[in-house]
């Protein structure tokens, strides 16, 4: 067992907690995963909805991104006009514990943090 994930000497890029991080960098790619794990299937508009303050373009980029990742799959149905969908992929699934985590040190930090 060791002691850090980010041991002293070891660049931050060659860790698991760095590559972990290169996978989930951005502003928007934490709340892709975060509503298509909610939601399970959605489109490209509808992530625009529920994120809100995201353009057209960064959402294309962002998903392309993390489809190139292996964290999300990208589904297309051959008709007009062009429908297509996503979802996690296993990979990307797996970082719903993550998620989780994150979810609960909020829930018992925020309280914390505004009584201070």
């Amino acid at each position: 067992m060791r002691d850090t994930c980010v041991p002293s000497g070891v660049k931050l890029k060659d860790t698991g907690f760095g590559y972990t991080l290169s996978l989930i960098d951005g502003k928007y790619k934490i709340i892709i995963i975060y509503w298509l794990a909610e939601n399970k299937v959605m489109r490209h508009n509808e992530l625009k909805r529920s994120i809100g303050t995201i353009s057209f373009k960064t959402l294309s980029i962002m998903l392309k991104e993390l489809e190139a990742d292996g964290l999300i799959i990208r589904k297309e149905f051959p008709q007009v006009p062009p429908k297509v969908e996503y979802s996690l992929s296993e990979r990307g699934l797996s970082l719903v514990p993550l998620l989780n985590m994150m979810c609960e040190w909020g829930e018992k930090n925020i309280l914390s943090a505004q009584e201070g």
